[in-house]
């Protein structure tokens, strides 16, 4: 024998029948904070800046690189001139 019972419930009745508490309030809370404190980091960070802190090795690598080519560029047309 099989016995089927179907609750029709909002969120708030089932919660209060169950006897937990509602959280929304605290969720609610908390993405407010996360949210402030993400649009003030965001908008103390400038583009230039933040592309300085994430890659700050692999753009000086870059520009190093490309000082070496362009010195290796010109010893190579100041030998290829004398001759």
């Amino acid at each position: 024998m099989k016995i089927t019972i179907d609750i029709d419930c909002t969120p708030e009745e089932a919660r209060h029948f169950l006897g937990l508490p509602d959280v929304k309030p605290m969720q609610d809370a908390m993405m407010q904070e996360i949210q402030d404190r993400m649009r003030a980091n965001l908008q103390a960070m400038d583009p230039e800046t933040m592309v300085k802190t994430w890659l700050p090795a692999g753009i000086q690598g870059m520009e190093q690189m490309q000082k070496m080519f362009w010195s290796q560029m010109a010893s190579a047309l100041g030998q290829e001139g004398r001759k």
